[in-house]
């Protein structure tokens, strides 16, 4: 590993102009690309206080062995240059947004004699139409099924083909008129070709020619008295508009647009994006990748239009996944241009999609890209036509951008669940824990605590419990946090120390109680939560291997403090921080630093996001309960118990704002008297 010191350019020698620079290792492979306005001002950021870098990039700067830069004339051929180095060199400190591999796709193997049309998930391969992709497999056999009553090309493998093709008779598709049997020279292949050529065209959004050629020939069958073929052009017909009713119209008729939002918490982003074409969303797809470098402080709350993680991660989105597709496109048409000289046709006849369709003129984003002038310059000479980049801000645009913001927040839930709950993960993440803090076993059982406030006031606090790596909800404990001093206000490590205290005092107590007598309830209020399941109680004693508090050094050090009071000795005790997801251990003057797509990380991660998730709705109920209550405090001869009766019948305070006083004399405790004077100060306090 190398100190950047010893590879820094000397000073004065980097340029001002617009660049893009390389990092390279001890071995010259390239480990990072990067583009910037002013290459000295940049790459001065990457030599400084290595202690103010982000853990990625100041893992990166020591790897790194040297750095060059190539100047250019304008920041349009910096985006250019850098996506062709990214493509060429793979950095391994890039941020990539590869092709997706798990979505299903329908293809078609234009590229073969006699084409098929085929279910598929995998890499694009050289001869292959793609289609899609599809939100589930079943989508994808669905819409193939349709296809085949207007377009009966060849669906089968090359085995089955071959097999029929000896046996001289076609399979049971080409019985039924799914297929229009090439194997058995039904038709030729030259027929066989036009009708894949049909369905390419259709699948690339040419509706209205088929529609209408159906139309056509169903009154022609009408006219000539052959309604069984009529009735089977009606069926067709039927098909085509299940198809279209597939591809749900959500924008005004001729709209082409693509939709993209992200969604990211403390270590990975998800990107959405919706295809748009001619009003009807016609594809989906979605990707996880790492937060790095500049994008590792991307929100992970609804994003702001201000934020400059979001939009450098967007910008590099867009080069990235548009070049791609133009790309793609170009080699797309090449083939198609290929295969129609060697068979001697117009390659019209394709019918393919051309960049206007891949790149649309119109990019809908959360936020703007960090050039947006520039990136827009660059995405309309790749289409060829203008692109325009905005920000949807109200209408049908903005309310279908939120269906995308949602579905990228559902995606990075699905992901980080997915890893959780798988069992070689989690063996893997408990193991990494054990050796990070060098624990003597694998932390069977953890617990997380975290306190919720609103400027110290109805401030809870959440404990959480993991055993094997998965929630044990029936275990999940919440607590009111009492006042300190009685001022009203509460700072986050006094409520630390007195969680820690009330949970591991209860443990104490417990060990030196006989376990044949029930033990004694503690003074202070302690809630049990369960739920999963009712389940019978029992004693909280079973104590965690591994003990994690919500915060940095001061947060730890106040929780070790009670351990030391209460001589907890068996238990590991750590604390998590937010910003930069470093691990504190008490005594210690640096963090553990655990790599950033390290299972044990993600695991600590889903812990301490669940303790936080349960300490804001336990906060939110008590601040609800507080403010009904409240609202009721002047009323003359109403104490806390009738009040909590009032609120706990009406169940709302706006409920019982419209209740007459008929309806208040009937809860219990309530006379005509009382309910008149809460009726009263009611009326008075919302007038």
């Amino acid at each position: 590993m190398a100190d950047p010191s010893t590879y820094r350019p000397a000073p004065g020698t980097i340029p001002t102009d617009p660049g893009v620079y390389k990092f390279r290792d001890d071995s010259g492979r390239v480990i990072y690309v990067g583009k910037a306005k002013n290459l000295r001002a940049r790459l001065s950021n990457y030599f400084q206080d290595v202690s103010q870098l982000h853990p990625r990039t100041r893992r990166m700067v020591f790897t790194a062995a040297s750095v060059e830069w190539t100047v250019v004339a304008s920041e349009v051929e910096a985006l250019q240059l850098e996506y062709t180095w990214i493509k060429r060199f793979d950095p391994r400190f890039n941020v990539m947004y590869r092709d997706d591999k798990t979505y299903p796709m329908l293809a078609v193997s234009v590229g073969e004699q006699v084409p098929r049309a085929f279910f598929y998930r995998g890499p694009r391969r050289k001869g292959v139409r793609y289609f899609g992709p599809f939100a589930h497999a079943w989508a994808v056999r669905e819409t193939l099924d349709l296809l085949t009553r207007v377009f009966p090309m060849r669906t089968c493998a090359k085995g089955v083909y071959n097999r029929h093709q000896t046996l001289g008779r076609p399979c049971l598709l080409g019985y039924i008129g799914k297929c229009d049997a090439p194997c058995v020279g039904r038709v030729s292949p030259q027929q066989h070709r036009e009708t894949v050529d049909s369905l390419v065209s259709f699948m690339n959004g040419n509706t209205a020619p088929v529609v209408s050629q159906l139309k056509a020939q169903m009154a022609q069958a009408a006219e000539n008295l052959e309604f069984e073929r009529a009735a089977r052009l009606r069926d067709d017909l039927g098909a085509i508009d299940k198809i279209m009713e597939q591809q749900s119209v959500v924008l005004p008729a001729g709209t082409d647009a693509d939709l993209i939002a992200v969604a990211a918490d403390e270590l990975e982003a998800a990107v959405q994006v919706f295809h748009v074409r001619d009003g009807r969303i016609r594809g989906q797809r979605g990707w996880v990748v790492e937060r790095v470098g500049e994008f590792a402080d991307a929100p992970s709350t609804e994003p702001s239009p201000d934020d400059p993680a979001l939009a450098g991660l967007l910008e590099n989105f867009l080069v990235q996944f548009y070049a791609d597709a133009a790309q793609r496109q170009s080699q797309e048409d090449a083939e198609d241009v290929s295969l129609a000289q060697r068979r001697g046709v117009d390659q019209e006849s394709f019918a393919p999609a051309r960049q206007e369709r891949v790149i649309p003129r119109e990019i809908l984003v959360p936020v703007l890209p960090t050039e947006s002038a520039v990136v827009a310059e660059l995405l309309g000479s790749l289409r060829g036509s203008q692109v325009e980049l905005r920000v949807p801000q109200r209408g049908d645009k903005r309310a279908l951008m939120d269906t995308v913001y949602r579905n990228a927040k559902d995606q990075l839930r699905q992901h980080k669940l997915k890893r959780v709950g798988d069992l070689t993960a989690r063996s893997a993440a408990l193991q990494d824990i054990q050796d990070a803090l060098g624990m003597e076993t694998a932390p069977l059982r953890i617990e997380c605590t975290d306190i919720s406030h609103i400027q110290g006031t109805d401030v809870v606090a959440s404990l959480v419990v993991f055993e094997d790596g998965l929630p044990r909800k029936a275990d999940y404990r919440r607590y009111r946090i009492k006042e300190a001093a009685g001022d009203g206000h509460s700072d986050d490590v006094g409520s630390i120390a007195e969680v820690t205290r009330r949970r591991f005092k209860r443990h104490v107590e417990d060990k030196l109680a006989n376990p044949d007598e029930s033990v004694e309830e503690a003074s202070f209020v302690e809630e049990r939560v369960v739920e999963e399941s009712a389940q019978a109680a029992r004693r909280f004693a079973y104590p965690p291997q591994l003990f994690i508090v919500d915060g940095g050094a001061p947060q730890v050090a106040a929780a070790q403090a009670v351990f030391d009071e209460l001589g907890i000795v068996d238990v590991t005790l750590v604390g998590l921080a937010k910003r930069l997801e470093e691990i504190w251990v008490p005594g210690d003057d640096e963090p553990v630093i655990l790599p950033r797509n390290s299972q044990a990380l993600f695991l600590l991660q889903q812990i301490r996001d669940e303790a936080h998730r349960f300490a804001i709705s336990y906060h939110r109920s008590q601040r609800s309960k507080r403010m009904r209550a409240s609202a009721l405090d002047a009323v003359p001869g109403l104490g806390d118990k009738r009040r909590t009766e009032l609120v706990k019948h009406f169940g709302s305070l706006k409920k019982l704002k419209q209740a007459t006083v008929e309806d208040i004399a009937q809860v219990d405790g309530f006379g005509p008297k009382l309910a008149q004077a809460v009726v009263d100060h009611l009326q008075k306090s919302g007038s």
